[in-house]
């Protein structure tokens, strides 16, 4: 059982106490708070509250989340993309749309489901039942070249090398506007944003070091194609960079504009290449997943209404 207790600042007067709370706890769902707050595990200085409680100024919040019913995640024959696998490594070429690993919503149809089902029990447990083998993420809206462990070996070797900055990671994306310079590097620390816990921002309180490169590859008048290789690896590392900069990814429901083309799903970014010394042959090793057809319609069509 998890115990948490948050006491209301300036900033978050007025809120109602279920959207607080489930920006808090980014992991939990707002539906689930406000079971918690009905069946009485949601305490204001001491008393209990309905979920459409305003918060006040130095209000003492405790919360009580009960342990999790354990959950089988079960493996399920969703085809994979692979583009390369032995005994150590398997690596996948993700599509869009698919979640990498279960959580709160999504037990079925991840990457893990898939790959459970391919590599039986061959997946490293290090990072526990619900991400077997999983030693990096990418967006559910990313697709692209991901590696996965078979084996705590591998996961160990890879993990230090993510750490270390020294696996190779490019991207392509498309992003609003102009960009001036033909190149760049942005170099801006990430951390939670201070008011919407579910963002990352630029910022410089409780943040880690991030540096994305990125290069122009072609100019759409409005819209730009860049490469962004991350020298850091950190969560919505490009994303939140670009925006920093004044250019969101083209279709970022999270930091693009509020309103987006009706044809674009997600954002408009693709793990092209990813590279990293093999875990037992101890040889640098890259791997490039093709840009795939949803995103090259993408291009063609801004292509096209670039030189109209």
């Amino acid at each position: 059982m998890d115990f948490y207790t948050y006491i209301v600042e300036n900033e978050d007067v007025g809120k109602r106490i279920d959207i607080f709370l489930s920006a808090e706890l980014e992991d939990v769902s707002r539906s689930f708070i406000q079971k918690l707050i009905e069946n009485e595990k949601v305490k204001v200085n001491q008393k209990t509250v309905k979920s459409n409680y305003k918060l006040r100024l130095d209000d003492i919040i405790d919360i009580e989340i009960p342990d999790p019913e354990p959950i089988e995640i079960l493996p399920e024959p969703i085809p994979l993309d692979i583009l390369y696998e032995d005994q150590d490594i398997i690596v996948v070429n993700k599509p869009q749309g698919m979640v990498v690993h279960p959580a709160p919503g999504h037990y079925t149809g991840t990457l893990v489901n898939a790959l459970l089902y391919h590599c039986k029990n061959d997946l490293s447990g290090i990072n526990g039942m619900l991400r077997p083998g999983i030693v990096h993420r990418i967006d559910k809206d990313t697709s692209g070249v991901l590696m996965v462990a078979k084996n705590d070996h591998a996961h160990k070797h890879l993990a230090l090398q993510l750490k270390e900055h020294s696996i190779t990671r490019k991207y392509t994306a498309i992003v609003y506007h102009n960009l001036v310079n033909d190149e760049g590097t942005i170099n801006a620390p990430i951390g939670r944003h201070p008011t919407d816990r579910k963002k990352m921002a630029v910022t410089y309180k409780n943040s880690r070091h991030a540096v994305t490169h990125y290069t122009v590859l072609e100019r759409f008048g409005q819209f730009t194609l860049i490469e962004a290789q991350l020298e850091t690896g950190r969560t919505h590392q490009i994303r939140v960079h670009m925006k920093h900069i004044g250019h969101p990814l083209l279709g970022d429901p999270v930091y693009g504009p509020k309103s987006q083309p009706d044809h674009i799903s997600g954002q408009m970014l693709h793990a092209r290449v990813l590279g990293f010394i093999h875990p037992s042959k101890n040889e640098y090793m890259e791997f490039e997943a093709p840009i795939p057809k949803y995103f090259m319609d993408v291009i063609e069509k801004l292509r096209k209404n670039a030189h109209l």
